[in-house]
């Protein structure tokens, strides 16, 4: 099965709010960029990502379903979805819990941002490298 459709068939066995959730969450993340790329690990998250480079992990708890950004801490969040992750230094997580509503705008330019960043990392390390001390 290729990741899409291992994420199809874990949203289909959601048979509560949190599959209608994810659906909505996928729908958006796709929507931010047309190069992000879906995939399946740690045996069973989805993730979306952007030349090779992890956006965000995607997981249905048994009462939320949680969307965790690899570097959250550096993105902006004028909107204030992140609620969960603010004691770490690199990762920040939004908890939507059953009756909860997501920005789905806010949620777009959050995906947006984290694109900008990975883009900006991924200039940043052809340079790094071209510094070697040379011998």
């Amino acid at each position: 099965m290729t990741p899409s459709q291992q994420i199809d068939q874990l949203i289909a066995g959601l048979t509560d709010w949190r599959g209608e959730t994810l659906a909505g969450i996928r729908k958006t993340i796709l929507a931010a960029d047309p190069d992000i790329v879906e995939e399946w690990k740690w045996m069973g998250s989805p993730v979306w990502c952007l030349d090779g480079k992890n956006i965000v992990v995607g997981n249905a708890h048994k009462d939320k379903v949680k969307l965790t950004f690899s570097h959250g801490a550096s993105l902006p969040d004028p909107d204030n979805l992140f609620n969960n992750g603010f004691g770490g230094k690199v990762w920040r997580a939004i908890d939507v819990f059953e009756g909860n509503t997501l920005n789905e705008g806010a949620l777009k330019e959050l995906v947006r941002a984290a694109v900008d960043y990975n883009h900006a990392k991924k200039k940043k390390a052809p340079a790094a490298r071209r510094a070697k001390p040379q011998k």
